[in-house]
């Protein structure tokens, strides 16, 4: 069974900067589309980056101009590059893929999550 395994999370200051990753555990034939969500405490997940397999990007108007979402075909990794974070980018984030296995049956994925913490 295919995982999405994220890495990147942390604790960082107003103002820095932190890239996550989401990478699928095993070999798969390839990546459609992509997303990364976040949930604060108390509050409903939220997508805040998108990427087509047509590599069309939608991003949530909070985060715009700061965030960019990227893929690594060959490394079938996702990436979120965060920058000038906010403490209201505080949140788990999770990554989700439309994964397309090597017998080109295809399923929606959920990573872990990983904790971004954003200090004012």
């Amino acid at each position: 069974q295919v995982q999405l395994v994220e890495s990147g999370g942390g604790l960082v200051q107003a103002g820095g900067s932190l890239r996550l990753s989401c990478a699928a555990s095993k070999s798969i034939f390839s990546i459609n589309a992509m997303g990364w969500y976040h949930q604060a405490p108390g509050k409903e997940r939220e997508l805040v980056a998108a990427l087509t397999s047509g590599s069309t990007t939608n991003y949530a108007d909070s985060v715009k101009g700061r965030f960019t979402i990227s893929r690594d075909n060959a490394k079938n990794t996702v990436y979120l590059q965060m920058n000038s974070l906010k403490p209201e980018d505080t949140a788990v984030y999770y990554c989700k893929a439309q994964l397309v296995s090597w017998g080109l049956t295809t399923n929606d994925y959920w990573g872990q999550g990983t904790q971004v913490t954003v200090s004012s």
